[in-house]
């Protein structure tokens, strides 16, 4: 029985160890977001680990896959064993900050393929690690599948593997795109709110100084604030969280106000994105005039859209001849749209029927 019991933790941890990195490795872009947050200050307050968020993502992601297979076939079993309870104490710890303080809403665990809560993920961390430490005690039981050359062989070759994935999509756009705007969607229809759907309930919070110290009054306490009481701030304390349409924060401002109605009902659009024009891809931005002309030259409306300011806008145009007009987006939600920066993206009557990373200009289709 303990041996059938190692056996099935042995499968369970290695299979979901490999799945949840591969989903990762997909969109190692993505993942350095959610650890670029973690890093942030209100999380961790770490800024100065943000830039080595996306090599600090591709490390652990390979780690995961690469752990997984060891795991199954057997390749150092006592070390692989420990270096999967460092690493699942590692996420548990996260996870169970991010749900206690409600800092991230979601860790990434599973990119955007599967979305968890702060307590869902801590709980799956529980899982893994009860599994684990049964492997733990039960450290003998965990044997080589294989002979020692074929063993080897094949860990060996899970690691080159991952290696070629991470540069392949680092290059090029993720193998598979689980974001809510993925080539088919609508994003009008992404943003609606079906009928009958839960809505939120937000308890506003105000915020008096009294005697010099900052004080938290609700509605039901207004009527009881101190004389003398200065209001500070208010802020919108969510109670129970509603539904969330998949696209939630798209917009395309332009002079203070948003033409996304009329954007997305333009049979033919092309939109070049570029969620910031200081870090983005020279070589890319020099590519974009061209496609510009070519596809107006078929008809279609041509935009920009970053989340860039005017005065960054202005030397983007001027350095790389850009004739198009620039729309405002949020950061968060264009890094949501695209990856690479640029890119170019291609909608019809709102349908995102395109999507190319500017390394592959010459794959889109106008």
């Amino acid at each position: 029985m303990k041996n059938i019991i190692t056996q099935f933790s042995r499968l369970f941890v290695g299979v979901l160890f490999i799945i949840s990195g591969l989903i990762k490795l997909n969109d190692p872009v993505g993942f350095s977001y959610k650890l670029a947050e973690y890093f942030s200050e209100p999380v961790f307050n770490m800024p100065f680990l943000e830039p080595l968020a996306l090599g600090l993502a591709i490390f652990l992601v390979i780690l995961e896959v690469v752990l997984g297979v060891m795991l199954l076939v057997g390749y150092k079993s006592k070390l692989t064993i420990w270096a999967l309870l460092l690493l699942i104490v590692f996420f548990t710890f996260l996870t169970f900050y991010s749900a206690y303080f409600d800092v991230v809403k979601d860790c990434g665990c599973f990119g955007d393929a599967l979305h968890l809560t702060p307590w869902q993920s801590f709980t799956k961390d529980i899982v893994l690690l009860f599994f684990i430490l049964i492997l733990f005690i039960n450290k003998n039981l965990v044997k080589p599948l294989f002979s020692s050359a074929v063993t080897n062989i094949i860990t060996y070759a899970s690691v080159v593997l991952c290696i070629f994935m991470a540069v392949w999509v680092l290059n090029h756009n993720p193998i598979k795109d689980f974001r809510p705007y993925k080539v088919g969607t609508n994003i009008e229809k992404g943003m609606e709110i079906p009928e009958g759907a839960p809505k939120s309930v937000v308890e506003m919070i105000f915020i008096y100084k009294v005697n010099g110290v900052d004080k938290e009054f609700t509605e039901k306490d207004l009527a009881n604030i101190p004389e003398g009481a200065t209001f500070v701030d208010r802020k919108d304390k969510v109670i129970t969280e509603g539904y969330i349409p998949p696209i939630h924060d798209f917009t395309m401002v332009k002079d203070d106000s948003d033409y996304k109605e009329e954007l997305l009902k333009e049979p033919k659009l092309l939109i070049f994105v570029t969620y910031d024009l200081a870090l983005s891809n020279p070589d890319g931005m020099k590519k974009l005039e061209a496609v510009n002309k070519e596809a107006k030259a078929k008809g279609y409306k041509v935009i920009a859209m970053t989340a860039s300011g005017a005065e960054e806008i202005a030397k983007a145009k001027k350095q790389y001849g850009l004739n198009v007009d620039f729309y405002f987006c949020d950061a968060t939600a264009l890094k949501t749209v695209e990856r690479a920066n640029p890119s170019i993206v291609a909608l019809h009557n709102g349908t995102v029927v395109q999507k190319v990373h500017y390394n592959d200009i010459k794959d889109l289709k106008l």
